[in-house]
């Protein structure tokens, strides 16, 4: 009888090695989650916690963005997006500045220890100012009150500011350096990614209780099931899907014989970016209403005035959101997919294997031809990732008032993440089986 396929990563040594460490790490990171900033005001934060409107749907995003780590104020509140965001202001220099374009060409390993370096450099003042936001936020949404027992920048607030602030900055650099362990001594490359699935799926329960304990609203539950369904159905079958170039590759002479050319395909994926540009168009959606609120009590009318209309319109309730958030998520998809092809250039790695396209010419037509392909093929993945990321906005204006706070299980954002990164996890595992021995794979 054939053995489950399953029973090899606990017969593997170091496959099983690498999902306990990996599961301790995540452990770690779920328990430093409850750890509150010192200094929080318990009675504000009950008092947003019970928010409705507008902030209540801003609160609940930076929740779920968090992994749950709002709702108390923990010193994780921040999770790993400054360190996002930071990769998102040095990938967007590279072509922007020849320099630093040219340093990636001419050494790739080198240029990648160059942005790791400074992507950590520039996480810190990034987390700095993304604190002082947050909390700044929360203080709106309390009406004005400090959510924290002492906040300011001067006389006998200033200590306690100060203390808060660093905690944050370092609960942010602590969920980053567990990310590297995970990448490093865990599932490889997948850290990030898995802190980040690791919040959202731990607010499942959360919301499961939520919905059964209103009853008017209990009906929820079998939406969400069929939705969640349909959603994983959906994803799964749409970012798997690619397009087989056909390329010849030259016959080789093997003593004094020419052995025949060799026929093959290149596979692009319709999904090449995976779910980074998500992460991206989120990271970005909040940080106008983290400017913004810096200037919310300003003395001068019109920027007071200004900085109220973009904390508004960059909640999950306006409509500009939603627009916006859908633009963001389709304009990162194509950034992404460039760059990463890019980095690949199959046109002068084809040109250097002797291998050719079907009627294209090696080298830059080759990969200018590939470059439009992958373009093409990437546009209904694109749009489909902005309908799905923007469904639970779109389905608040049906459904029941009272339902919309929270109503969903996972949010499609949440759902698109945990699904890829279970994808991506299950088919490093299957790298990794392959690499002991083992033919049989996890997922066909």
């Amino acid at each position: 009888m054939k053995q489950p396929v399953w029973r090899y990563l606990w017969r593997s040594e170091d496959l099983r090695r690498r999902l306990l460490y990996t599961l301790l790490l995540l452990t770690i990171y779920r328990a430093a989650a409850n750890i509150p900033v010192p200094g929080i005001n318990t009675e504000v934060l009950r008092l947003i916690n019970t928010n409705g409107g507008a902030n209540g749907n801003l609160f609940n995003l930076l929740d779920m963005l968090s992994g749950g780590t709002v709702s108390n104020f923990s010193i994780l509140a921040m999770g790993v997006y400054p360190y996002i965001t930071a990769q998102i202001i040095l990938q967007l220099l590279v072509p922007i500045i020849p320099s630093l374009e040219q340093k990636m060409k001419d050494n790739p390993r080198e240029g990648q220890a160059w942005m790791e370096k400074w992507t950590m450099i520039l996480t810190v003042p990034i987390a700095m100012l993304s604190a002082i936001g947050q909390i700044n936020i929360f203080n709106t949404m309390a009406g004005g009150q400090s959510i924290l027992l002492h906040y300011g920048f001067t006389g006998d607030d200033l200590l306690p500011t100060i203390t808060t602030l660093i905690s944050m900055v370092a609960g942010t650099m602590f969920a980053i350096w567990l990310g590297q362990l995970i990448s490093e001594y865990g599932i490889r490359n997948q850290g990030l990614s898995l802190i980040i699935f690791s919040g959202i799926v731990a607010r499942i329960p959360a919301r499961v209780g939520a919905l059964l304990a209103d009853e008017s609203h209990r009906w929820l539950v079998l939406v969400d099931l069929v939705i969640l369904a349909i959603s994983v159905f959906a994803i799964g079958y749409v970012q798997q899907g690619q397009r087989n170039i056909p390329v010849l590759f030259p016959g080789r002479r093997v003593g004094n014989k020419m052995s025949m050319p060799v026929r093959s395909y290149l596979p692009l994926k319709v999904n090449m970016a995976g779910m980074i540009p998500l992460i991206f168009a989120q990271s970005l959606m909040t940080f106008p209403a983290l400017v913004a609120s810096y200037f919310l009590n300003s003395s001068t009318a019109w920027v007071k005035n200004f900085a109220t209309w973009t904390y508004n319109a960059f909640n999950t309730t306006s409509g500009w959101y939603i627009v916006t958030y859908f633009l963001f998520v389709v304009i990162f998809t194509f950034f992404y997919t460039d760059v990463m092809f890019t980095q690949q250039n199959y046109g002068e790695n084809l040109k250097r294997q002797g291998a050719q396209i079907p009627g294209v010419l090696r080298g830059n037509p080759t990969q200018k031809y590939l470059t439009r392909v992958q373009r093409r093929i990437t546009l209904p993945w694109a749009l489909f990732l902005g309908l799905v990321a923007t469904m639970p906005y779109l389905l608040s204006l049906i459904l029941p008032t009272g339902s919309r706070n929270g109503g969903f299980l996972v949010s499609s954002a949440g759902l698109l993440i945990v699904v890829g990164v279970i994808v991506d996890t299950l088919k490093i595992i299957d790298a990794e089986l392959k690499l002991q021995g083992y033919d049989e794979k996890l997922i066909s």
